[in-house]
């Protein structure tokens, strides 16, 4: 999905070890399941072998059960790690206050409300947590959802209708796809971070147009360019919806978002966001005019026959911004720990890309590679994601690594060291 030019760093003799009976690791990847035509709504699942196989030669590398997870540490397979896999970029998941007051709602509320916002599953917590995020992000307000990944779907399939179009960056998040599915609009997309792309787009269309993209793009770790995405938007009377998932928390005043960190909060229409990564818990929002939220809150079909937000992840998203207001430093300590990550690496021969956030791909384009890789680190100390088709393009595969603020300099330089060790044994760089 990005356009950066890479470089393969190679060794004359491969230090890999060969796939056996030379089997094409693009094959595995790949692996077609069309299914049979015997009527059987199952024969694809007896085709699908992909998982079975990868097993088998041990690359697997997704569903690994950690036995525990400290925040900048974890425990899996009976070892601790260094955890620069995750998500919880503030390290919130662990924080004292976040855990107690979470702690005092499962007490109070209970486990579940049992119900969907619309019905019974209400309380003026979640009331109050719409309130923050809205004074938070400087807007009329805020709707919450039950995960991020409805409020995409909610926002979208309510507002795209038959006389509209959604325009999305082509490396937007999966859930902005499937919410564009479940419109009645149509979708068309542009260039990554391409403004005049989308400029020649909005001029093709004579339909009302939503405009999506994620402030920080959770591959790439890249910044959508606002400023300029934004002025198109007006100059075609388009509306704009930002992702900003894995910006809030991270960018911006205090921690307000990609359009803050670009100064361009009133040139957004709405913001969508999620607690599932900063802001140490689960759930989603989206924020902006009352009025337009007023008509996504009766009409989301994703909000309003699901289950509302648990007590304790309400509490614990609440808390989250406790803190955050409280110590807007955090937010300090994280860029200065991402900033070392991603020098230490580019130093040492890796290419990480456009990545300017805590987000930092490490660039290594074959699959196979990038697989055996991700295992060795694993083995050597060091938790990171593997990425591959159809995550990224065929031949583009990464590993997805990210920082915590609750990283030590300790910590970034023995993952740094393990990094280069591994890298150099293995090929990835030179």
């Amino acid at each position: 999905m990005r356009e950066t030019k890479r470089v393969q760093k190679t060794p004359s003799a491969d230090p890999l070890p060969p796939l056996p009976d030379n089997i094409s690791i693009k094959d595995y990847i790949k692996d077609r399941y069309d299914g049979a035509d015997d009527g059987d709504i199952f024969s694809k699942v007896e085709q699908f072998t992909l998982v079975e196989r990868a097993r088998e030669l041990d690359l697997y590398p997704y569903f690994q059960p950690l036995d525990n997870n400290d925040g900048p540490v974890a425990q899996i397979y009976g070892k601790t790690v260094l955890m620069f896999g995750s998500n919880n970029y503030l390290g919130l998941t662990r924080h004292p206050y976040v855990i107690e007051k979470t702690r005092d709602a499962v007490l109070k509320f209970g486990t579940s409300m049992t119900g969907s916002r619309f019905l019974n599953g209400s309380t003026k917590m979640h009331e109050e947590l719409e309130e923050r995020i809205a004074n938070f992000l400087h807007v009329e307000a805020a709707v919450i959802f039950t995960t991020g990944y409805q409020a995409n779907l909610g926002i979208i399939s309510t507002l795209v209708d038959k006389k509209s179009v959604a325009v999305v960056d082509k490396a937007v998040h999966a859930s902005v796809y499937d919410g564009c599915q479940m419109s009645d609009g149509e979708m068309m997309r542009f260039r990554h971070n391409d403004a005049d792309h989308l400029d020649q787009i909005l001029s093709r269309t004579k339909k009302a147009a939503l405009v999506i993209v994620d402030g920080v793009y959770s591959m790439g770790g890249d910044i959508a360019p606002l400023p300029e995405l934004s002025a198109v938007c007006k100059k075609h009377r388009a509306r704009l919806l930002v992702d900003d998932a894995h910006g809030l928390g991270v960018l911006g005043e205090g921690g307000r978002g990609t359009a803050s960190h670009f100064g361009v909060e009133d040139d957004v229409d709405l913001i969508m966001g999620t607690f599932s990564k900063a802001l140490g818990s689960i759930g989603g929002f989206v924020a902006g005019p009352h009025p337009v939220l007023g008509w996504i809150k009766h009409f989301a079909r994703s909000m309003l026959f699901s289950a509302s937000l648990p007590p304790a992840s309400t509490a614990a998203a609440l808390a989250s911004l406790d803190v955050i207001e409280r110590e807007p430093e955090i937010i300090d300590s994280l860029q200065e720990v991402a900033q070392r990550w991603r020098e230490g690496l580019t130093e040492r021969g890796f290419d990480v890309g456009q990545a300017n956030t805590p987000i930092v791909p490490v660039n290594v384009g074959d699959e196979y590679r990038t697989i055996v890789f991700g295992k060795a680190l694993l083995e050597a100390g060091v938790y990171t994601n593997t990425a591959v088709y159809p995550a990224v393009n065929m031949g583009e595969a990464i590993l997805r690594t990210s920082c915590m603020a609750t990283h030590t300099e300790e910590m970034v330089d023995e993952a740094l060291g393990t990094f280069e060790t591994v890298g150099r044994k293995l090929g990835v760089i030179s």
